[in-house]
């Protein structure tokens, strides 16, 4: 299937029979997980399949570089990076890790954070104070560009903030420091524009906006910063030649960061999901899902929902009495949204193949 985004404009109904669960549900939470495509079911059958039948001897191994170099390119032209630059990872989390640990930071340096980060780069953040004697300084989010310091080693925040669709400060692109995105709620949701980002690595999850299966993700490493990264987990995966033992180099280039084992299945669901998505085309998904989450912010604030300050991304986040008690009364009413920390927002994750239809079906099960 391809040629389905015409003139810019996304072929609703087609992108929408890709997955099924939408015939069920206003399914509103790629920005934990996307909906699955029947594609991407049908591709991790057939590798099954294949392996039930064949078994995982050699042919198996090779099967598993060759849909994995596939990914990457998928993922590369995600991020409108070179392959070389790109590295597959089990989730944004580990691709956080291996920049934050990777730096070999100590007493006397700081990383710089925001007030608005998610645990998995948090957990990252704190790995290195406890265990390394590095300073993490916290500052508000839109503050970011401005609180650098000759102090800072090293910013790390979100591309695109978690709770509420902000983006991070344009200035982070002229700060002199090396800056690390969290970009999960970026990847496949927004354009993304490297160089203008100014940014040195950006991690981000195949899960999501990519509509791929758990335990996948992406990391990109400029060269400059891979220079310096120290690459403390090794394995066959990221070693050019495991045939040499200790003396075996690693990748010449960002597959040095590659996780340790992704199966065969796992690798060939994210390839065919990622896919799917690309056959409608970036850019035309990118505007019709941002279009359609400002609808839904206008929306829910017209019917009395105050609406979280959010910049022009794909996530809407709203107020809530009891968050908890109401998203499991919409989910009963088949509107499938998230509740966030602090006991004070919902929110949808409003992606390209949602419509009108999910708007209206929120609205009817909200308690105004």
């Amino acid at each position: 299937m391809s040629g389905r985004s015409i003139f810019g404009h996304v072929d609703i109904s087609a992108l929408r029979e890709q997955f099924p669960v939408l015939g069920r549900l206003a399914y509103l939470n790629a920005g934990t997980d996307g909906p699955l495509p029947v594609r991407a079911r049908d591709a991790a059958a057939a590798e099954l399949e294949r392996e039930l039948g064949e078994g995982r001897a050699h042919a198996h191994f090779e099967r598993r570089a060759q849909l994995s170099a596939a990914l990457r390119q998928e993922y590369a032209a995600v991020l409108g990076c070179a392959t070389d630059d790109l590295a597959l990872t089990s989730g944004t989390s580990e691709g956080l890790s291996i920049v934050v640990e990777g730096l070999r930071l100590g007493a006397g340096d700081e990383i710089l954070t925001s007030d608005e980060e998610h645990p998995g780069l948090l957990g990252a953040l704190q790995a290195v104070r406890d265990l390394a004697g590095v300073r993490i300084r916290v500052a508000p989010f839109q503050e970011l560009a401005n609180a650098v310091t000759p102090t800072t080693t090293l910013v790390a925040c979100s591309h695109v903030n978690w709770t509420r669709g902000a983006f991070a400060p344009a200035e982070l692109a002229e700060v002199d420091v090396p800056v690390v995105f969290d970009g999960a709620q970026g990847a496949g949701a927004v354009p993304i524009d490297l160089a203008a980002l100014g940014c040195d690595a950006y991690a981000a999850a195949g899960q999501k906006w990519l509509c791929g299966p758990d335990g996948t993700g992406l990391l990109y490493v400029g060269p400059k910063l891979r220079e310096r990264l120290a690459v403390t987990r090794r394995s066959y995966a990221n070693l050019a030649d495991g045939s040499a033992g200790l003396a075996a180099d690693l990748q010449p280039d960002a597959r040095r960061f590659d996780t340790a084992s992704l199966s065969a299945e796992a690798v060939a669901t994210a390839g065919a999901a990622v896919g799917v998505l690309a056959d409608f085309g970036w850019s035309a998904l990118h505007g019709r899902a941002i279009s359609l989450a400002e609808r839904f912010a206008s929306r829910l604030a017209e019917v009395g929902r105050t609406v979280a300050p959010r910049g022009p991304s794909t996530l809407v986040s709203f107020s809530s009495v009891d968050p908890e008690a109401e998203r499991e009364r919409l989910s009963a009413a088949g509107v499938v949204v998230r509740s966030l920390p602090g006991g004070q927002w919902l929110r949808a994750s409003v992606g390209a193949w949602n419509d009108e239809s999910d708007l209206e079906r929120l609205l009817a099960a909200l308690d105004r």
